[in-house]
């Protein structure tokens, strides 16, 4: 998608953040660089020029905006966040308070809205459902049931079975016949990314600001009858590392497997979104021909739109008959810069 200085200027006016990432503005007279959701005073349209990158705007000269911090990667979760969930992963038994945040540098206040705007539920709320999703774990590795309890923090076997049965809706006594679907955070250069996984291989991966992830979570549980619990997974590392290798321009087809539950109909479109070649795309009418089903455009778009496996299966290469970028999940400027990192490579 080539886009014109009349239309970057319009997206800046607008304040349009499906442009984050996509391009960055550079103000002739101030000499600052901005992102396009920037809220400063609007420079008239013959002062500005824009960038795709914010290290070409920093080789001409210019300095980073303090008001929208341009070199904040976007949507990511920040470092003093991750921090503590490594800490929290390390030893899930412990029980931070605000007093203990402090002690590290933390501003309560900060952390409190980060998780109520990111999962919905306060950090020690969060805390309580980690001790619990751990002990989950292991009951159903055949642990002792009072043992677990008390490993996780709790002051009474009463207390903790309570705790249990309102996530988990049944006694940890009967929750050796449940299955599991584990659950990660992963960083990005593109921003936080939620992963599932079971034993057979990875059945989610979804930017953490996907507005229908709770929906599809829900339906994933559903579809393999199984909890999902945020926990450690053999198969996350092996992700991270394809991940990593991908951003980095070394890695074109992953190997890692992958459990896609679904209809019939949208097996065969995910399967087909995974014969589309590293750095090339097609348009919605293509997948359909590519099916055998030329009148099923919509129907193919609907099973593009349900895929819960971002990247991996590679929906971000399908574009509009016109050339035109589409409907994405996880953005449209997500969508851009996942064709250009793939279209820079294949130029090398």
């Amino acid at each position: 998608m080539k886009l014109t200085h009349d239309r970057m200027y319009q997206a800046i006016l607008e304040k349009d953040s499906s442009f984050e990432g996509i391009f960055y503005t550079g103000v002739k007279t101030t000499g600052i660089f901005c992102k396009p959701t920037c809220t400063a005073r609007k420079p008239k349209k013959e002062n500005v020029e824009f960038f795709t990158d914010s290290k070409t705007a920093i080789l001409k000269g210019y300095r980073a905006c303090k008001v929208c911090l341009p070199l904040n990667p976007s949507k990511q979760t920040p470092e003093f966040v991750n921090k503590i969930l490594s800490e929290i992963s390390s030893a899930p038994s412990i029980k931070l308070k605000d007093y203990d945040l402090v002690k590290r540098g933390i501003d309560p206040a900060k952390m409190r809205r980060w998780f109520l705007k990111n999962h919905g539920i306060t950090f020690h709320a969060f805390q309580r459902m980690q001790r619990i999703n751990t002990a989950f774990k292991k009951i159903s590795t055949g642990a002792k049931i009072s043992s677990v309890a008390y490993d996780s923090g709790f002051d009474s076997l009463s207390g903790f079975t309570e705790s249990f049965k309102s996530i988990f809706g049944v006694a940890p006594s009967a929750s050796k016949k449940i299955e599991m679907i584990d659950l990660t955070r992963i960083e990005t250069p593109l921003g936080t990314m939620i992963a599932c996984a079971v034993k057979e291989g990875i059945c989610l991966l979804e930017f953490s600001d996907r507005k229908m992830l709770e929906t599809e979570l829900k339906d994933l549980s559903k579809r393999l009858n199984a909890t999902i619990v945020q926990g450690q997974n053999s198969l996350f590392e092996k992700l991270e590392a394809e991940l990593q290798q991908y951003f980095q321009g070394k890695l074109r087809k992953f190997s890692i497997p992958l459990v896609t539950p679904g209809t019939e109909f949208q097996q065969e479109v995910w399967n087909e979104l995974l014969q589309i070649p590293y750095g090339q795309t097609r348009s919605y009418k293509q997948q359909a021909m590519a099916l055998g089903n030329p009148e099923a455009v919509r129907a193919v778009a609907r099973a593009n739109g349900m895929n819960r496996i971002a990247i991996l299966i590679p929906c971000h290469r399908v574009i509009g008959g016109d050339g035109k970028l589409t409907g994405y999940a996880g953005g449209i400027w997500r969508k851009q810069r996942l064709l250009d990192l793939e279209s820079d490579q294949l130029s090398f």
